[in-house]
This record gives C-alpha cells, sequence and structure tokens, in this order.
C-alpha cells in the first residue's frame, strides 16, 4: 500500500474537523491540493470577487507550504465558476500573480451553478509534483 499523508496547514485545521477532508495529501513526491475557495480561517467567504480570488491562492499557497512545495511545483490546476467565462478575465489576472512560468501548469476550467457556502464564485484544485524549476 502507498504511504499517504494528510497535509493540514495552521488554520485549515478546521475544515477537517467540521468537513472531513483533507486540505491536501502527500503521496510520494505528488501533492493533491483539495479544492480551495475565497474564505478565510474563520470559514467567512470574500466578498470581493478579486479578493476572493486572492483568498484561494493564499489557501492553495498555504498548503503547498506546509507540505514543502511551492507554486513552480504545480503542475495541474482545475477551476470552477459560478460565473464562466465572466470571471476569466479577472480570474487570469490574480493567477498570473501566483503562477508565472517559466512552464506553466496544465488548466481546465469549468462552470458550475453552484457551491457548499453562499457567496463562494470559484473553487481550485491543483496537484504539485516535487522538484519543478526553481
Amino acid at each position: 500500500m502507498t504511504h499517504r499523508q494528510m497535509i493540514v496547514p495552521p488554520g485549515m485545521e478546521n475544515i477537517v474537523e467540521r468537513y472531513r477532508y483533507a486540505p491536501g495529501v502527500l503521496v510520494g513526491d505528488t501533492l493533491y491540493v483539495s479544492g480551495q475557495v475565497g474564505r478565510d480561517e474563520n470559514l467567512a467567504v470574500i466578498a470581493d470577487p478579486e479578493g476572493q480570488f486572492e483568498q484561494v491562492f493564499r489557501n492553495i499557497r498555504k498548503v503547498l507550504d506546509a507540505a514543502g512545495f511551492g507554486f513552480s511545483d504545480v503542475v495541474e490546476l482545475e477551476s470552477w465558476f459560478t460565473s464562466f467565462p465572466g470571471d476569466l478575465p479577472l480570474f487570469m489576472a490574480v493567477k498570473d500573480r501566483w503562477i508565472t512560468g517559466p512552464v506553466f501548469p496544465t488548466w481546465t476550467g469549468f462552470q458550475v451553478s453552484n457551491f457548499s457556502m453562499p457567496g463562494i464564485i470559484c473553487e481550485v484544485k491543483v496537484t504539485a509534483v516535487r522538484g519543478g524549476p526553481r
């Protein structure tokens, strides 16, 4: 059986306790990051779209950091939106602040009708492999 390690950054313990899922799971040199949304450590949703997108990437960074990874290790990104492609230009502007290359991850985007909490407009999950370009 492959060894799996649950990654729970400080401030995300309430996700495990309340919703019973891991913010990240490390298997060998691969980190699977659960879909992150634009809510803070108190599970309060950020109302401003740009602020919500920024919080999504802050939350992803927390999981990456806790496992010893960086955005340069991200090989796959999936994103879901309630307004797609309407929110895409703003999302891309925020994403480009966090993921700068030179090698970009694969990316798939979807439109959905709702999320698990009112006010959430986007969710992003990533997969990272240790040893990306630095």
